[in-house]
Parts: C-alpha cells; sequence; structure tokens
C-alpha cells in the first residue's frame, strides 16, 4: 500500500501538472474514441499498451474479458456497453485477451474451481469457447490448447458483443467496428485477428510497411 499512496503523491504533483491542461478539458466531459474490454489481470494496462491519455479508452475489466449476451445477465458490463456505444458513440471495441490467463485455465480445469463457485458462475459466459474448443482444439494438448483457448475466447465474446443491440445497430449502420486482440504479457506483443486470414497476426509487420 506504500508503493500505491507513493504513487498518488507522485501523480499529484508531478503528472497531474505536465497534463493541468488536459484535466481541466476532462473535467467538463469525456469523448473516448474506444471501448476497451480486457481481463481484470494485474498485469495487463490497456493505457499503457495503447500508450493512451487518460480520456481515450472507456475500459470494461473482468475476468476473463467475457461478454454476457444480452438479455443473460443484466449487469455492469452489459450497462457499460449500452453506455459507451449509445451516449459516448465509440468507434471502435476491442476485446482484448492475454497469455496465462487464470480464467481460461480455470474453464480448462473447472476441477480447480470447486472452492470458487463465484468464478465457476461467471465462467459460464464463456461456454461456448468451451465447447469449440473440445470439438475443434481436441488434437492439442499443454500451452498449445491453453493459446487456443485464450484465442477463441475472443472470437467468441466478439459474437457476444455482436447480440447486444445497440451495438447490432451501429454494426448494420456501419459506424462501428469490431477488434480481436490477445496481449503477450511475456513478450510485449499484440496479435490482432484478421478475418480475411481467420487468424490473428501481428501488426506491427503492417504498421512497419505503410512508414
Amino acid at each position: 500500500m506504500e508503493k500505491v499512496l507513493k504513487g498518488l503523491v507522485t501523480f499529484q504533483k508531478e503528472v497531474f501538472a505536465k497534463k493541468k491542461k488536459l484535466f481541466t478539458t476532462l473535467n467538463k466531459q469525456q469523448k473516448p474514441s474506444v471501448l476497451f474490454v480486457t481481463c481484470s489481470d494485474s498485469r495487463v494496462d490497456p493505457s499503457l499498451l495503447t500508450q493512451t491519455d487518460p480520456g481515450d479508452l472507456f475500459i470494461i475489466r473482468n475476468a476473463g474479458n467475457l461478454i454476457p449476451t444480452y438479455g443473460a445477465a443484466i449487469g455492469g458490463v452489459t450497462a457499460a456497453i449500452e453506455y459507451g456505444v449509445s451516449v459516448l458513440q465509440v468507434k471502435d471495441i476491442i476485446v482484448c485477451g492475454h497469455t496465462d490467463c487464470g480464467a481460461m485455465k480455470g474453464l480448462l480445469h473447472p476441477e480447480k474451481l470447486q472452492e470458487l463457485p463465484a468464478v465457476k458462475a461467471w465462467l459460464q459466459h464463456a461456454e461456448t469457447t468451451r465447447r469449440m474448443v473440445k470439438d475443434f482444439c481436441a488434437h492439442l494438448k499443454g500451452d498449445a490448447l491453453f493459446a487456443a483457448t485464450i484465442r477463441e475466447n475472443v472470437l467468441v465474446q466478439l459474437d457476444h458483443l455482436k447480440t447486444h443491440p445497440a451495438v447490432a445497430t451501429r454494426l448494420r449502420r456501419g459506424d462501428l467496428r469490431l477488434h480481436g486482440w490477445v496481449y503477450s504479457i511475456g513478450t510485449g506483443e499484440v496479435w490482432v485477428y484478421d478475418s480475411e486470414k481467420k487468424g490473428f497476426v501481428d501488426p506491427s509487420k503492417r504498421i512497419r510497411k505503410k512508414q
């Protein structure tokens, strides 16, 4: 806790002072362009990862970066999506999974969740992920299976996102884009889903080519 409090003091004395104009503007309104859905994992920092400022990202975090299908669980996630899409009018939504995800480990090994009933119940929103992996990734084992589960879960949650009325309407209108990411904690790499290639690719190569 001491580290956290020292950081708070540094923020107030140094960081806030340097960006006072930005925070003064944000005090009146927010206009984020991206809704960023990711895991609660402490090793994933959306703003650090994307090098964005306060006010740029509207962030939803939960165990496993899960998105309940509309009507399955009207709660914080559903409300935040509705607000971000209908009120804040974000232009893009990113669902970002990550390596070494504890929620996905639990999905693959439900026997380890006996003492975690709330986590077990929450992971029902990844049941399609479990079924897809079981049916299409049976040939994989160990780390390869784990990695495939993390990737598949991102795609499943993107499908869940499309069941939300606010999202479906904006997609039909053509002014909202959905993106699937997987972040590697150990290497800093990010793989982005490419619908044409039907797989996750390294976007940095594409960026370097443009430059």
